[in-house]
């Protein structure tokens, strides 16, 4: 456990305009009611990250015969519209609001950001209602796209075939891979001897359905091996004279948890953006310790790296600051004794020490330090590790782990 304060320079600041002047609690407190008046106004228009399935694609709880509809038919028509001709779908687009009327060869489709998934998942359950070949068609192609995409070692890139920029790493980032295992475990689960409505995907053919189990359990074995074992280590030939850690994947040091991105052959951690640094990931970390935590008769490997993926959510996890928005839209940090605990979207390597960063890819120990562009507009902090909090004990009892 570990505590932030926001009149502290060593851990965050209130805001950028008062890093150095804010001295009082009463200024703090003050700051703090009026952030948290213009966030519940703002409540609706956050810039956070995509989730795992767009929200306008969010239909599961609509019953067949909504699919059958003509709004559901309309809707699944445009998504068709949509696919590129490599069988993804491109990203930051209501691909059901309307089709696609511009060359197909000019869609850029991707992985990232909930794209691809939930389209997927879409034309399955309508073409479970309504048995339009279609649907069916567009699935298994996007399907054969997935399998055709996972590398050797096991992960995926956000786009294929990949770009030479960053993009090309495992993206963990922004639940990239997690929601491609997801499905693939889905697929690979859905026999047709399953009674009716529990099998999604029981229309998918047996060869493909095998291969969805092997490229699953491929990931798993590339998630395991990604997992960032650390031994702490003074490195003085760094520009600072913070503690730094030595990662040694799979051979020596303490499993910690996951970067956003990893490398596509040695599984090292890699940066992203240029305000996406070499780190370990509260964010993404938590979505593949959910997944992890979902599968039945855990490995033993499995089980380590729950374990000590848990424990370091527990150790870092940040209390007395609460995040506020204000009327503008910029994020402040503030001491809050209070406030629900939080967690870092990226912490050092070794220090464990939450960091920011700009555009400009200058590593910063306080969000107020980075440009107020970059503070708006990206989940710098988040509730991610409560998820595991709540779901970690009941997975050991579960499975009967000793503490």
């Amino acid at each position: 456990m570990r505590k932030g304060f926001c009149l502290n320079k060593s851990t965050e600041y209130l805001a950028p305009q008062f890093i150095w002047g804010l001295k009082t609690a009463i200024f703090c407190g003050f700051l703090l009611l009026a952030g948290l008046l213009a966030e519940s106004c703002r409540a609706g228009h956050r810039q956070d990250v995509a989730p795992a399935i767009p929200a306008s694609l969010r239909h599961s709880e609509k019953p067949d015969d909504w699919y059958r509809s003509a709004e559901g038919r309309q809707i699944a028509d445009n998504i068709l519209t949509w696919q590129s001709p490599q069988g993804s779908w491109p990203k930051n687009v209501n691909t059901k609001q309307k089709p696609y009327t511009g060359d197909p060869n000019k869609i850029e489709g991707t992985f990232d950001n909930g794209a691809t998934t939930g389209e997927l998942r879409f034309l399955a359950r309508a073409f479970r209602a309504t048995g339009d070949k279609l649907y069916e068609q567009a699935f298994l192609k996007g399907l054969d796209h997935i399998l055709e995409a996972q590398y050797l070692t096991g992960g995926w890139p956000q786009y294929y075939p990949p770009a030479k920029d960053y993009s090309r790493h495992i993206t963990f980032n922004d639940e990239t891979m997690v929601r491609l295992m997801h499905l693939l475990h889905d697929v690979a689960e859905s026999v047709p001897s399953r009674v009716e409505g529990s099998a999604e995907y029981k229309f998918v053919d047996e060869s493909r359905r095998k291969s969805a189990e092997a490229s699953f359990d491929r990931s798993i074995e590339c998630t395991l091996k990604c997992q960032i074992r650390v031994n702490p280590v003074r490195d003085t030939n760094l520009k600072d004279s913070n503690l730094q850690e030595k990662f040694s994947n799979g051979v020596n040091g303490k499993l910690t948890v996951w970067c956003a991105q990893h490398d596509e052959v040695d599984y090292s951690p890699r940066p992203g953006r240029a305000y996406e640094l070499v780190s370990l990931s509260g964010k993404e970390s938590a979505g593949i310790l959910l997944l992890l935590m979902s599968l039945d008769n855990p490995s033993p490997q499995i089980i380590e790296a729950v374990k000590a993926g848990a424990e370091w959510f527990e150790s870092v996890k940040l209390t007395g600051i609460r995040q506020i928005i204000g009327i503008d839209g910029d994020r402040v940090i503030v001491e809050d004794p209070n406030a629900p605990p939080l967690w870092a979207r990226f912490y050092e390597i070794g220090s464990n020490q939450p960091i920011f960063a700009g555009r400009d890819g200058v590593k910063k120990y306080t969000m107020a330090e980075i440009e107020a562009e970059r503070r708006k507009n990206y989940a710098w902090y988040g509730d991610w590790g409560k998820s595991v909090a709540e779901k970690y004990p009941k997975w050991k009892e579960k499975w009967s782990i000793p503490h």
